[in-house]
């Protein structure tokens, strides 16, 4: 008798309505940040481009802090070191959670985007290398172009008015994700510099009471906050970037539901951090990085100086041919069908989305460039640059699939029996046939009511006349 052959697996399929639940609370957020990295951003170049340019810089350059723990920093170093660990933090337990109760606990399932991100990250740093080796440019910069800024692209879903499926969402949220874990395996790894074992020494030593604390149930804001300013103090004082410390406290949180719990730990203190991260951290950084000249000569060097023509072909092409490219052989060789309500198209163009790089983009570039602070802002200009020629690409290929996205979103919002739970989750359930039929009993009930009614009243109206 032949094997069964086996079903392939639905690639972009509708997601569980838990994780379609969490995935619409997490992305509300992020859109809303995203809207405000915009507008801190814009502040930032209007800022720096006018005649209080003297006053952005002076401060950013403005120190403050306990010099005598070695964190007497400017503010623009605390933009990087301080408020992105906030990010980072939230960006441990969205990889937590993706790890153990998301789209990669099934490791059959989390093959494709995890292959789409990882060649999504190669080839824009390959292209980088490329345009440099040509050129004679630096290699430093290679890291700048391989991350996605899920806010940046979030805000240009909002201002163009594309509501995308929730499967593309996700697809997206978790190219993301990966991106920001690799960017710290890059960060942790390429951007260390001299080591202070003590003080590295110290911060896992925190790191360990921190998760001791976890395991034996302590609660309190108080006691968790002081404890990560210490654990994060240590980690800048070690040589290792902070941001380090952010990521592994979020990884250490417990992201699974215990019987009776609606939601995790890790899953509660995301939605409470998120959005000071997204509302605050990361607009703040923008503010005090994004300040660079745009003037025509400056513009004019971004596409011809080979570091910064590197990092705007890296994050227009390479991420585009590389996500897609990526995903597209990985559904090949995992014979994975995708979604007949979607199409190919739909991939490359939220891949073009991905090629929005901007915050991890920016801090990759000042730790490349440190030595340099002229070619530091020139790849800045290019990271807003890139971002803003992939946003405007991608915005032409989604508003293409408008309507289909449209139509697909609103059926998976359509929830006519006003129970909570849209309709497209319940069409298998017996009972939701039957709420369905009282429903429609009801509502022509109501219909025959208000005729009767109208009927009633045009009757009383011939009878005087």
């Amino acid at each position: 008798m032949p094997a069964p052959t086996p079903t392939p697996r639905k690639f972009l399929g509708r997601l569980s309505l838990p994780e379609r639940t969490y995935l619409s609370d997490a992305l509300r957020t992020e859109t809303v940040g995203g809207v405000l990295l915009l507008v801190a951003a814009i502040a930032a170049l209007i800022w720096a481009n006018t005649p209080l340019s003297g006053s952005y810089g002076s401060v950013r350059a403005f120190h403050v802090g306990p010099a005598a723990l070695g964190l007497d920093l400017s503010v623009q170093h605390w933009a990087a070191d301080g408020l992105l660990a906030v990010f980072f933090f939230v960006a441990g337990i969205e990889l937590k959670r993706e790890l153990v109760a998301g789209e990669l606990r099934d490791p059959k399932a989390a093959a494709l985007p995890v292959i789409a991100a990882l060649s999504g990250m190669a080839v824009p740093a390959l292209v980088y290398v490329l345009v440099n080796k040509v050129g004679g440019g630096s290699l430093e910069g290679w890291a700048v172009p391989v991350a996605t800024d899920i806010a940046f692209a979030l805000a240009v879903l909002a201002v163009l008015g594309t509501s995308l499926p929730s499967a593309l969402r996700a697809f997206l949220l978790t190219l993301a994700v990966v991106d920001d874990l690799f960017a710290i395996l890059i960060i942790a790894i390429f951007f260390t510099s001299e080591l202070n074992f003590v003080a590295l020494a110290g911060a896992a030593i925190g790191l360990a009471v921190f998760w001791l604390l976890l395991r034996k149930g302590v609660r309190g804001w108080y006691v968790y906050v002081p404890l990560a300013l210490i654990i994060w103090g240590l980690m800048y004082n070690s040589g290792v970037h902070a941001t380090i410390a952010g990521v592994a406290m979020g990884l250490m949180l417990r992201c699974t539901r215990n019987e009776g719990e609606s939601h995790s730990p890790g899953e509660h203190i995301e939605h409470l951090v998120r959005p000071l991260s997204a509302g605050l951290a990361v607009p703040l950084f923008a503010l005090f990085s994004a300040g660079v000249s745009v003037s025509g000569a400056a513009l004019g060097e971004v596409f011809t100086r080979p570091e910064t023509l590197g990092v705007v072909l890296g994050l227009v092409v390479g991420k585009t041919i590389g996500i897609f490219g990526g995903t597209w052989l990985a559904a090949r060789f995992t014979r994975a069908e995708l979604n007949e309500d979607l199409a190919w198209p739909d991939v490359f163009a939220v891949a073009a989305l991905a090629g929005i790089g901007f915050t991890v983009s920016l801090l990759i570039g000042e730790l490349a460039f440190t030595s340099d602070p002229v070619l530091t802002d020139e790849v800045k200009a290019a990271v807003l640059t890139g971002s803003l020629i992939a946003a405007v690409f991608s915005g032409v290929l989604l508003k293409l699939r408008v309507r289909t996205y449209r139509a697909l979103y609103e059926e998976e919002e359509r929830d006519e029996d006003q129970d909570g739970v849209p309709d497209v989750y319940e069409q298998d359930d017996p009972g939701y046939h039957l709420r369905m039929a009282a429903l429609y009993e009801a509502k022509a009930a109501e219909h025959r009511k208000l005729a009767e009614h109208a009927g009633a009243a045009r009757e009383d109206d011939d009878g005087p006349a």
